[in-house]
């Protein structure tokens, strides 16, 4: 059986009676169908060029790997299958109740329709009127499983296979003149024509089946991104007495503090401190705060690591460079005249190159180990350099002359760097006498600028007095109109109680009403008075009182705190000795 992506199909080799005295032509029959030509000997259908060599099928059963049949088309060891502007050679077709003769070849293919998705049902038209679904179905089912047959009572019927593949081998026998046994009858003939059909049921389960891949990617995407999302973090329990202490003991453990200080934040930033726990967040507080000596003495250890780290490499590196002054020495003593002259031509040349590379390498190594120096001492203070003397490396006798040069540079650029340091120190003089310069100049326009503003609102509010105090003359004045006016309407009453009196003498009233008469003139005048009081006390009784608390507002402005009774009497008593 085929393995390949159309499927497979099983046929009995006892149902197909055909001719095979042209193994040639049987072999493109099948290859048409789809189908791998089995049991058929003679000539070898496949060049040896074609086939791998010596396959053998059994070889899945050792390595695990899938079988691959060399006669499936489109897998790289059979030819690909013809193109279509080179006509296909079929053949005759015997079956037990019908024989299938091929159309002529010079003849186009025949016509189809645009295939449906999901096709699994053709249509076959052109079928003899004597055709039944037994003499169909036995035609048809050498393309594959047979679920359904309709046939109509015209000549054509519709098929519906079991997969899409088995559609693609019914199309080929389209074209085909099928003839029922060896009758020569009209009615036991006919041209078939297969199409594909558009079926409700294809469609349907070609939907499903999309929509099942859809599933299926949509969960295998959901479980790529649920392996690619980072981890939550875990999720942080409600305030209680119980979490708290246990809490606090978290705090405690140095292996569990790190998760016990997000929990902490968290309950501090929700809010969860109050009057009744405070003494127990204190706690906790402390708690956290107990681990920063900690901290600090791994911070240490882990600084001592390093400076233990860089001590081992400085001491390799010293020994690669003491290393690197031996070969050195041994190029150096080879290129003497004593050893030089018995060295052929090529070996001096490869000496020479030998010795030169190694003293690159020696120059760039003992620049790295000087580099090393130089850090250490910039590092190092002056009071550590003093009680800390430098260690004393231990070289071999080989390793004086180059201990020696070394010295000679470190010598040289500590003088380089004094020099430096000297500039560096003038330098920074200069920067920090402009600096004091800087700051004086800066603190002055600063008071110069706040003194400017001071004056600028005394100034606004002197103004301010000026026009309160042209408002008050003005109110003083009208008080003074009015006051004029009642006094001219206490005379007209004067004068209409006087006329009162005497027209009640004349009519010979009592006494009683005479006196009445006087309280009221008397109250009227002393509601007159002391309206007119009050309308006098608002007013101020010179400018000088009005200027004097205009300063005293001022100064209290300048003073946001206030100020003391004796620190403003002393401030006025510059302004005016007299106060």
């Amino acid at each position: 059986a085929a393995a390949d992506g159309l499927g497979s199909i099983a046929i009995d080799t006892t149902q197909l009676n055909m001719s095979v005295t042209d193994p040639t032509a049987w072999a493109t029959a099948m290859n048409n169908l789809g189908m791998v030509p089995v049991g058929l000997a003679g000539q070898q259908l496949v060049t040896d060029s074609i086939c791998v060599p010596g396959f053998d099928p059994s070889l899945s059963m050792m390595t695990g790997i899938t079988p691959i049949n060399p006669m499936i088309p489109g897998m790289g060891l059979v030819p690909p299958p013809p193109p279509t502007d080179v006509p296909v050679v079929k053949e005759i077709i015997h079956c037990k109740s019908c024989t299938l003769f091929p159309p002529n070849p010079n003849l186009p293919p025949p016509s189809t329709r645009e295939r449906p998705p999901g096709c699994k049902t053709v249509f076959v038209g052109g079928l003899p009127e004597n055709a039944t679904e037994e003499i169909i179905q036995e035609v048809f089912e050498q393309c594959g499983d047979i679920t359904a047959i309709r046939k109509s009572k015209k000549n054509f019927c519709h098929i519906r296979f079991a997969e899409e593949f088995m559609v693609d081998k019914a199309i080929y026998l389209s074209g085909y003149r099928m003839r029922l046994g060896s009758s020569t009858d009209k009615k036991d003939s006919g041209r078939l024509h297969v199409d594909f059909a558009q079926a409700r049921d294809d469609f349907y389960e070609w939907e499903c089946k999309q929509r099942m891949l859809a599933r299926e990617e949509r969960h295998r995407r959901k479980m790529e991104e649920d392996r690619l999302r980072p981890p939550s973090p875990p999720a942080i329990m409600h305030y209680s007495e119980h979490e708290a202490a246990l809490l606090a003991e978290k705090l405690k453990d140095d292996s569990k503090f790190s998760e016990a200080i997000t929990v902490l934040l968290t309950w501090i930033e929700r809010g969860e401190v109050n009057r009744r726990s405070a003494n127990q967040f204190y706690s906790m507080v402390q708690s956290a705060n107990s681990h920063v000596r900690r901290l600090m003495n791994e911070k240490a250890a882990h600084e001592q690591e390093m400076e233990q780290a860089k001590e081992s490499f400085k001491n390799a590196l010293t020994g690669i460079l003491t290393q690197f002054e031996q070969i050195v020495a041994v190029f150096n003593a080879s290129t003497r005249q004593k050893a030089w002259d018995h060295f052929s031509k090529a070996q001096r040349k490869n000496i020479d190159i030998w010795r030169k590379h190694s003293e690159e390498l020696r120059n760039a190594h003992s620049e790295q180990l000087m580099g090393i120096r130089r850090e250490e001492e910039m590092e190092m203070s002056d009071d550590d350099s003093g009680d800390n003397p430098s260690k004393k490396l231990r070289v071999d006798d080989s390793a004086l002359a180059a201990q020696a040069y070394a010295l000679k540079e470190e010598n040289d650029s500590l003088r380089w760097q004094l020099d430096a340091y000297r500039n560096e120190v003038e330098l920074l003089k200069q920067e920090k006498g402009q600096l004091f310069r800087t700051e004086e100049s800066l603190t002055k326009d600063q008071q110069l600028q706040f003194l400017q503003q001071t004056m600028q609102g005394m100034q606004q509010q002197l103004l301010s007095i000026q026009e309160e105090l042209n408002n008050k003359k003005s109110e003083l004045e009208q008080a003074k109109e009015e006051q004029t006016h009642t006094q001219a309407m206490l005379k007209v009453l004067q004068e209409q109680l006087k006329s009162a009196k005497e027209l009640a003498e004349v009519n010979g009233h009592d006494e009683s009403q005479a006196n009445e008469i006087n309280v009221l003139t008397v109250a009227l005048v002393n509601q007159d008075r002391e309206k007119n009081s009050e309308k006098r006390s608002p007013g101020l009784k010179s400018e000088k009182e009005a200027l004097l608390i205009g300063i005293i507002s001022t100064f209290l402005h300048v003073h946001p705190f206030g100020a003391n009774i004796e620190y403003l009497w002393s401030y006025m008593q510059q302004l005016d000795s007299r106060v």
